[in-house]
């Protein structure tokens, strides 16, 4: 537990930036789902709007360190790999 008040606000700090954190790997998921989604109905229009939105969310997440870059890099290969399969 923190006691002085500098440990406090630290403790504060961390908080709000973990649950910031938390929304913005939530966010970068959802959309990836929303790609997968598509790719598994056959619609290649919607995948690739979705997958443009998704890429956009992944590159913002990991330029903050929320993701490694290489496994943003990683997920938009194999996402346009399916979506040019369709």
């Amino acid at each position: 537990m923190a006691n002085s008040a500098g440990s406090k606000k630290r403790a504060r700090q961390a908080e709000k930036r973990r649950q910031h954190n938390a929304s913005l790997r939530s966010m970068a998921r959802t959309y990836l789902k929303k790609v997968n989604a598509a790719v598994e109905a056959g619609d290649k229009e919607a995948a690739q709007a979705a997958y443009g939105v998704a890429v956009s969310a992944m590159d913002k997440a990991a330029s903050k360190g929320i993701f490694h870059q290489n496994k943003v890099s990683r997920h938009k290969s194999r996402l346009n790999a399916q979506i040019k399969a369709l």
